[in-house]
């Protein structure tokens, strides 16, 4: 009897232990599959036995974040790490950058996705070193960073020659400079966020639009400069599907109905776009027909006009309607809008 238990055992050590360990620690936050490393050797050795569960660090908000990533990539089981996440680690530092590029920079050699939003200590020099040793980088964010300059854009496109998703929203020292390097080095680029990049003027957007016609997002939140100039090359990007134009003081229905030839959009901010009027909003049903978000919030030039000719083309796709603070809406109750968009889910985008 005890020669079976041990047997039995034996099985249930070799074969179901593994089974249910991939199973079970595929679903496990990264702390806890660490913690599992503990229980038993047979679960320490199930767990490393398989690769993809060990793709991917994340440090995000953790203190001694870099000490942290520089003793991760040293072990073996992080030799192919795809994807590094180090968003609002503050302690992250060059140094430490410098660091892991010594001492495991192969470790980073397959790295896909690297999150340095709200890293505040990465510097030009920092983007340079951790750049350089990832080469097949596809999706890079460096969101709130004031120290990073046209110089760390540079080294990120000769380093990197496979980007496809680019958020520098709030680096606010970035100029046209980054955004030509970006549409001359980028051209199958899918999403681009340069939110409050107050430097980035029409040169900067236009050259952006010719030269990325891949781009699927495209976020221009906060950006009060840019004019009808740039805004018209936007229908040079046929695949575009998500655009935050929030805050765009200088649209006009001109560049809105140009924006209008982009018939893939599914999501369109025009919050606080002041310039615009009914005719805009009317050439964005007509040419837009799968819209589900839009928000209109804060727009005097709109009224019950727009909504009528929206409800013809898109009343069975919008999900999301926000036209609170439109004064000429009069309309705007929820059931009123409700007749005119009856898959309406969300009324208000802003609080």
């Amino acid at each position: 009897m005890e020669e079976k238990a041990t047997a039995e055992a034996a099985i249930w050590t070799k074969e179901t232990v593994p089974k249910v360990m991939k199973i079970v620690s595929s679903r496990l936050p990264q702390r806890d599959l660490i913690t599992l490393l503990l229980v038993s050797p047979s679960i320490h050795h199930a767990i490393l036995s398989h690769p993809s569960l060990w793709l991917v660090l994340d440090f995000h908000e953790m203190s001694n974040a870099g000490d942290r990533l520089v003793s991760a990539l040293s072990l073996p089981r992080y030799r192919n790490v795809k994807h590094i996440n180090l968003e609002f680690a503050q302690d992250i530092e060059d140094k430490q950058l410098e660091t892991v590029k010594s001492k495991c920079g192969d470790s980073l050699l397959d790295l896909e996705i690297l999150n340095l939003n709200g890293c505040q200590r990465i510097s030009d020099k920092g983007i340079e070193v951790v750049t350089n040793t990832c080469p097949k980088l596809k999706v890079f964010s460096i969101y709130w960073n004031v120290r990073v300059t046209d110089v760390g854009i540079t080294h990120l496109v000769k380093n990197c020659r496979s980007v496809v998703d680019l958020n520098l929203s709030g680096c606010k020292n970035i100029t046209d400079k980054s955004l030509h390097l970006v549409a001359d080095n980028y051209q199958e680029l899918e999403s681009l966020n340069i939110t409050r990049c107050i430097k980035v003027t029409d040169s900067g957007l236009q050259r952006i639009c010719l030269n990325c016609s891949s781009l699927q997002s495209l976020n221009l939140y906060a950006l009060s400069t840019l004019t009808d100039e740039a805004y018209k090359k936007i229908s040079l990007l046929p695949h575009l599907k998500f655009l935050d134009l929030c805050g765009g003081q200088n649209l006009t229905d001109d560049g809105l109905s140009c924006i209008a030839m982009c018939n893939n959009l599914v999501s369109l901010n025009l919050t606080w776009c002041v310039r615009v009027t009914d005719v805009g909003v009317i050439a964005i049903a007509q040419g837009c027909r799968s819209l589900t978000f839009l928000s209109l919030f804060g727009i005097l030039g709109v009224s019950d006009k727009c909504l009528e000719v929206l409800s013809s083309f898109c009343s069975n796709t919008l999900t999301t309607l926000d036209v609170n603070g439109c004064t000429n809406i009069k309309n705007r109750s929820r059931d009123q809008l409700l007749k005119l968009f009856p898959n309406l889910m969300c009324f208000k985008v802003h609080s």
